[in-house]
């Protein structure tokens, strides 16, 4: 089993016209699962003027309408907990995963048992892709509390390595950890890797002599498809690096960089990939930036159709030398101004979401990223209400767990300045200074 090249080799390798007549059945299948059961999505296609049997050819899904993050959180909140899209009654519900939202209410993703099960099939298979054997041992550094990537492991269980439930553990306990029950692969963010490995020569470990990483798996961050940033984090620890890709809103990692290490192949039996340019909607040639726009093909508990990611993707036109013939794709960024802090996603709104509801600020705040030592970091500015300039002590330490209670990371400062240090505005405020570009 260990010599076999691919995790699923008839579904990984099918022609490209067999591939997409699989997509087609599912997917026609799979609209009208939607129509029939989720009344978020009959009401959706009603008003669009389109009904699942409309669809013939996979080009034709351009007649049905976007979702995207606020059409999520808008039908969870119109029918707590889990909306109007979900298309099971919660006792087929298994597991939940959530990410941050806008309002203060995290938007939650939800899988049957069967839905679970194939999330962790397509682990398994970039797992495999990456590289990772029965023989391997692995330690999953991801976040277990309610983030997608926590369930991950289990993929790597199925496939039959010896995992360790490690979770966001202190640097000095997980490198405890690598040094005690040598693992041979792990999974973190790009940031976080460099920093580990820097944390362990300060220790007088030598990332490459004294522990026993030979695999890094990334995600969270764009640094894992960026030959310098890949590079550098290889050279430090002795070990190949490959870049994953995932999103909470239909399952963990559904795509992952093979051994050529050129891009990342999608699941594209379980996922539709559509490249739109984000203006027009209309699709753009191969290679050429656009809108990642992705469609489930079996989810059962909540099927996304013609979701918006938000990321700013490039399909590679060309077949992949290691034979897989689902499309690749790179990476350039997010559409919006959403930063990436330790692989979590940080808005401007969830700053200010702790800074408009604290007693004793005036609500004006300033957000600086830059770049420290090879890691993303944040300081934020904020003033001080009069009457409290007093306090500016207090107020900053309380703005720091605030913002690290609401997103999961904390800035690197928090200034308190008087009341009407920063700038007005009477259209759109300007509230984040990136340092890394120069822009604002």
């Amino acid at each position: 089993m260990a010599d076999r090249k691919y995790w699923e080799e008839e579904l990984e390798t099918l022609p490209r016209p067999k591939l997409e007549q699989l997509q087609l059945q599912r997917l026609q299948e799979h609209l009208e699962y939607a129509y029939q059961r989720s009344p978020y999505y009959r009401e959706a296609f009603d008003k669009a003027g389109v009904k699942p049997a409309a669809l013939r050819h996979l080009e034709d899904l351009s007649a049905f309408p976007f979702t995207d993050k606020k059409i999520q959180r808008d039908r969870q909140l119109l029918l707590p907990d889990l909306g109007d899209m979900v298309a099971v009654p919660e006792e087929q519900i298994v597991f939940v995963s959530a990410s941050s939202g806008s309002t203060g209410v995290p938007t939650l993703s939800p899988f049957t048992k069967r839905d679970f099960d194939d999330f962790q099939n397509v682990e398994s298979r970039l797992f495999w892709s990456a590289g990772m054997r029965p023989k391997d041992r692995y330690v999953h550094a991801l976040n277990f509390s309610l983030f997608v990537g926590g369930p991950d492991v289990i993929g790597a269980q199925n496939l039959g390595a010896l995992c360790i439930w490690a979770g966001t553990v202190p640097s000095d306990r997980l490198l405890y950890i690598m040094k005690e029950f040598k693992p041979t692969i792990t999974w973190t963010t790009p940031s976080y890797a460099w920093h580990l490995g820097e944390s362990a020569l300060k220790q007088g470990i030598d990332p490459r002599r004294d522990l026993h990483i030979r695999k890094i798996i990334v995600a969270g961050e764009p640094g894992g498809s960026i030959p310098a940033t890949r590079s550098a984090i290889e050279e430090l620890w002795g070990a190949e690096l490959f870049d994953f890709y995932g999103l909470s809103d239909i399952f963990g990692a559904c795509a992952g960089m093979c051994p050529e290490k050129n891009g990342l192949h999608l699941a594209e039996d379980h996922i539709l990939l559509e490249v739109l340019d984000p203006d027009t909607q209309e699709p753009v040639p191969d290679g050429q930036p656009g809108e990642m726009v992705l469609t489930t093909l079996q989810k059962q508990a909540r099927p996304m159709i013609r979701f918006r990611t938000g990321d700013i993707v490039t399909r590679l036109p060309e077949p992949c030398p290691c034979g897989r013939t689902h499309s690749r794709f790179e990476v350039q960024g997010r559409i919006d101004d959403m930063i990436i802090v330790s692989g979590v996603n940080v808005f401007p709104s969830d700053i200010e979401y702790v800074v408009r509801g604290m007693e004793g600020l005036t609500g004006e705040y300033r957000i600086t990223v830059y770049e420290e030592k090879r890691l993303l970091r944040f300081d934020v500015e904020v003033e001080a209400a009069e009457g409290h300039e007093a306090h500016a002590e207090i107020l900053s330490e309380t703005v720091i767990e605030r913002i690290k209670l609401r997103s999961g990371v904390r800035p690197k400062h928090v200034r308190v300045l008087e009341s009407g240090t920063l700038p007005r505005a009477t259209h759109k405020a300007r509230r984040v200074v990136d340092l890394r570009t120069g822009t604002n």
